[in-house]
């Protein structure tokens, strides 16, 4: 993960907890903001294949990119709503991915 996720994430949503406060409909708002940013995602895809004729190829790769990187960040910000560990909660599930990857995944022969 990137050295800045936690920081960055913790500025936005002591931000977000001063403007809006943090009852259950602003929760309920930042885990709609990642559904939400998975949207723009998937319209940047859509316009980077051209699947619309009547638009044509309107994104790039990058922009892919830029909005997956939103949708990180927003869920980021939301799962301080349901934890005060967030930075500790997603390392311990990278850590069980893992753990389920090396237990399905048969090594590759030498």
């Amino acid at each position: 993960m990137s050295a800045v996720l936690w920081p960055v994430t913790a500025r936005i949503v002591t931000a977000l907890n001063q403007a809006n406060g943090t009852g259950e409909h602003e929760v309920a708002m930042r885990l709609m903001k990642v559904v939400e940013e998975a949207g723009e995602a998937s319209a940047a895809y859509i316009g980077m294949t051209g699947q619309n004729p009547r638009k044509g190829v309107t994104q790039t790769r990058a922009d892919v990119a830029d909005e997956l990187c939103d949708v990180i960040i927003a869920a980021a910000v939301a799962l301080h709503a349901f934890t005060t560990t967030a930075p500790a909660v997603l390392d311990a599930k990278l850590h069980a991915v893992a753990r389920r990857l090396d237990n399905c995944i048969p090594e590759r022969a030498a």
